[in-house]
């Protein structure tokens, strides 16, 4: 997500602050370097004046990093932050060789009379106090609001403060061998000092570097994919995870994952899957970088399962053809598997067209699993309209009765509650068996209880026998639905 106002205003005020603290300690560098003539500290100048450039260079990403992602930018604008880091090392490495060069031509010449003042010694203090409070506050606000930019300024600065204790350190020697005459060769301390400072330039513009060159060619941070691996596998669903792509561009890091996972699973479970992967990631991501944002894309592959059965083999495929299989049942004959199910097709389709489905389903089912030697469908019609029916219950008292009755015999004394008999409204039962000469066709409801323990197998059974015992004492039935449940005491 985006910083806030407040966030971005704090990022932006400690970089614009930055600014202004290296133009002041580079106009001080420079005079007194002009006016000692010290390489040490004309090195310490041109260190400054290349921190004024990486602090409006820092000021600028900072302001065009957290602009939100647009049609050209489609990831946003983050990685300025580590292209502001590029060029920062250069310019280090640029201001480094110019100072090795000047201090080895001194070295190799004997040349450069220093000039010892009060100033030289108080600049570089003054320099080592002010690197100090900035390279404190830009590291702070670098980590709270993980900015790279920010981070890149704040070790610089940091390493100023220690090239600056080097200047001083040979301003020192060349300020003793003046007082107590000590060997001409100690004079040479400041260009040494300067060369003491390029090594210090050197080594903070290779890691810089390194660091920005791996973010600007989207290396992957390898010790949180090696974790995230290992993460993903044990989640549930998670069959395999064939490929993690992480790359980083500023305080954001970007995830490409792609696992395999049951084709039985529902849309709504990839989807919890999913949920679950993002949230791996970035628990993991935070571990490392604590503030960073994660961006995840999460794509799930379908695959054949070890622990697939064969209901779940049929469900699936006559979903993957768009139609719906219910009721299945397989058996097993003579060492081989058989399987029937029903399938439900729109109702407006003709006999040739859903024959032409239910024939390629059986193809497809047979195809997948070599047990299976036959397999019989059932053709539904799947209607979705809304029939306009009228309760008659207390008109068929006695018929509602009997029905618990026989319900009873089956499932227990008192099972049988909450009956309702329907007939089509806005029709009598006088009328409908004048105009059929036949007794009207009732839809059935009817509440059941069983054993709260007993296996769902067993109370299927035991709902199909009310069923069948209710058809053959009332053949007029119509559609039959009969809910089961546990006794009441039992029920959470």
């Amino acid at each position: 997500m985006p910083l806030s106002k407040d966030a971005q205003r704090e990022k932006t005020l400690v970089a614009l602050s930055s600014v202004f603290a290296a133009i002041g300690l580079t106009s001080l560098k420079i005079v007194v370097a002009i006016l000692t003539g010290s390489l040490g500290i004309m090195a310490e100048a041109a260190h400054s004046g290349l921190d004024l450039v990486a602090a409006l260079m820092t000021f600028f990403a900072v302001r065009v990093a957290d602009r939100p992602a647009d049609t050209s930018h489609n990831y946003g604008h983050s990685k300025i932050e580590n292209l502001s880091a590029f060029m920062e090392a250069l310019l280090l490495l640029v201001t480094a060789a110019w100072v090795s060069y000047e201090a080895i031509m001194r070295l190799s010449h004997h040349t450069g009379l220093i000039k010892m003042n009060v100033w030289a010694f108080a600049v570089m203090a003054i320099s080592i106090l002010v690197d100090l409070i900035r390279s404190r506050v830009l590291l702070r606000v670098a980590k709270k609001l993980n900015s790279q930019a920010l981070e890149a300024d704040a070790l610089h600065f940091g390493t100023d403060i220690w090239s600056s204790a080097v200047v001083i350190f040979g301003l020192l020697i060349v300020y003793l061998t003046d007082i107590f005459h000590l060997p001409d060769w100690l004079r040479q301390a400041d260009a040494i000092a300067a060369l003491g400072v390029s090594c210090i330039v050197i080594w903070v513009s290779i890691r810089l570097a390194r660091e920005t060159i791996d973010a600007l060619l989207d290396r992957a941070p390898s010790a949180i994919v090696a974790q995230l691996q290992q993460r993903l596998t044990l989640l549930n669903h998670v069959s395999e995870v064939r490929r993690i792509r992480m790359r980083r561009a500023g305080n954001k890091c970007f995830a490409d994952i792609i696992i395999a996972a049951p084709r039985t699973l529902s849309f709504d479970q990839i989807h919890a899957l999913s949920d679950g992967v993002e949230e791996v990631v970035r628990e993991e991501v935070a571990i490392v970088h604590p503030d960073e944002e994660v961006d995840v894309v999460v794509h799930v592959e379908p695959i054949t399962s070890s622990g697939e059965t064969i209901a779940e083999q049929i469900y699936y495929l006559a979903e993957h053809q768009g139609v719906h299989a219910h009721d299945i049942h397989v058996r097993e004959v003579s060492g081989k598997l058989e399987a029937d199910f029903d399938l439900e097709v729109q109702a407006d389709m003709d006999l040739q067209e859903a024959h032409t489905i239910a024939t390629r389903l059986e193809e497809a089912v047979l195809q997948n699993n070599e047990r299976l030697r036959r397999v019989t469908t059932h053709l539904e019609a799947l209607s979705d309209c809304i029939v306009q029916r009228q309760d008659v219950t207390r008109q068929y008292h006695e018929i509602a009765h009997e029905i618990c009755q026989i319900s009873n015999g089956i499932a227990g004394v008192n099972s049988a509650h909450e009956i309702h008999l329907y007939l089509p409204s806005k029709v009598t039962a006088e009328v409908y068996v004048s105009e059929h000469r036949k007794a009207p066709e009732l839809d059935l409801v009817l509440h059941t209880t069983f054993a709260a323990h007993a296996p769902l197998s067993e109370v299927h059974i035991g709902a199909e026998k009310i069923k069948r015992a209710l058809r053959r004492a009332y053949p007029n039935l119509n559609n039959v639905t009969i809910h089961t449940e546990p006794p009441e005491s039992s029920t959470p």
